[in-house]
């Protein structure tokens, strides 16, 4: 019986400690990884209307500008306007929540001491912690402090200025991203790295215009409906709907337990029944003409490995992770893809 013999080289050994140096100086540098990431992500979404501009002879670096200044100014907008009347609904809706627990019968299901404590958290986190941050970010936008806001949503200030540089700087220069890929790519992997990066460059850029728009069109249906059937708190159960269409398939469902519950109190079972239709009639819409159109034709990802994503990203880095699971997992995808062809056109060729 001969023995496997395995032998270990220098230069094995120094690739090893060359990958562990890079993951530990990754890892060590992950903050500043997530903002190139957010940055690469940002500037593959603007760059079909970037793109869709420069197709009427507009120069690139005006193209760009043009969709930046869209894109700040409808969120400065949502933020001035949409937000406070939101945040007055969501403070009225955490302040009634555990009588509405206890109409609907939870308090069956919870015990009388946790429905207490539970009061106790709302209350307690609703005037301290939320109202504290929300007043900051209230006070900093009615007075023109944008800092002051910008540092409550994305979480620091010089965070938020470095992705609209470095997502600014990849979306003017045309190849700014290749570039940066060339120098972080081994030459021998550079051709494969670039075209897989051009794969899924456009795969982020129609996932993220695709998740935005039915995000608005979901948000705005269950407005209109809600507001119809003079549900309380639509406007916040609705910008709810729009945020629950991130996540596939459960999404509408989480979406629609709050808006029938809250129904169900005020105006009883009929009116339950009302807004149950409504959410099905809604979530029909999408999955038979926007999402299968959108975002599983142009993405191909598959809605548990969506779903198993967002929780990674939620949990690892927070809503920049969430904005970058799904175009993460779409990379990931092409690669193993890309490997299930390699791995066939032996057996092709041997067959």
């Amino acid at each position: 019986m001969n023995g496997a013999i395995f032998s270990i080289t220098t230069g094995t050994i120094i690739r090893v400690v060359l990958i562990l140096a890079a993951v530990t100086l990754l890892w060590q540098l992950r903050d500043l990884a997530l903002i190139v990431l957010t940055s690469i992500v940002i500037a593959s979404a603007i760059e079909p209307a970037a793109r869709g501009l420069m197709k009427y002879r507009v120069p690139r670096v005006l193209a760009v500008l043009v969709v930046y200044a869209l894109f700040f100014g409808a969120f400065f907008g949502i933020v001035f306007f949409l937000l406070p009347p939101v945040l007055d609904e969501t403070s009225l809706l955490l302040a009634s929540l555990p009588t509405y627990l206890e109409t609907i019968g939870a308090a069956e299901v919870i015990k009388g001491d946790a429905i207490l404590e539970t009061r106790s958290l709302i209350n307690n986190f609703s005037l301290a912690d939320t109202t504290r941050d929300l007043n900051t970010l209230l006070s900093g936008l009615s007075s023109g402090n944008f800092l002051a806001a910008i540092s409550v949503i994305f979480g620091g200030v010089i965070s938020f200025l470095l992705i609209v540089v470095f997502s600014f700087y990849f979306a003017i220069n045309e190849k700014g991203i290749e570039e940066f890929l060339r120098v972080m790519t081994p030459i021998k992997h550079e051709n494969y790295i670039l075209g897989l990066w051009r794969r899924t460059q456009r795969k982020i850029g129609l996932w993220m215009q695709g998740q935005f728009l039915l995000a608005v069109l979901i948000g705005v249906l269950t407005y209109l409906g809600l507001s119809i059937l003079g549900i309380q708190y639509a406007l916040v159960l609705a910008v709810f709907a729009g945020i629950m269409e991130l996540i596939p398939v459960f999404g509408p469902i989480l979406a629609a337990i709050p808006a029938v519950a809250i129904a169900f109190v005020n105006g009883g079972p009929a009116i339950a029944l009302v807004v149950v239709a409504l959410f099905l009639i809604i979530q029909q819409f999408e999955n038979h003409l926007i999402y299968p159109l959108v975002v599983t034709k142009v993405v191909g990802v598959p809605p548990i490995l969506v779903i198993l994503a967002l929780l990674i990203g939620a949990k690892l880095a927070g809503i920049l992770g969430i904005l970058l699971a799904v175009p993460i997992v779409a990379g990931v995808q092409e690669v193993f893809n890309d490997l299930e062809k390699a791995r066939h056109i032996p057996e092709q060729e041997n067959g």
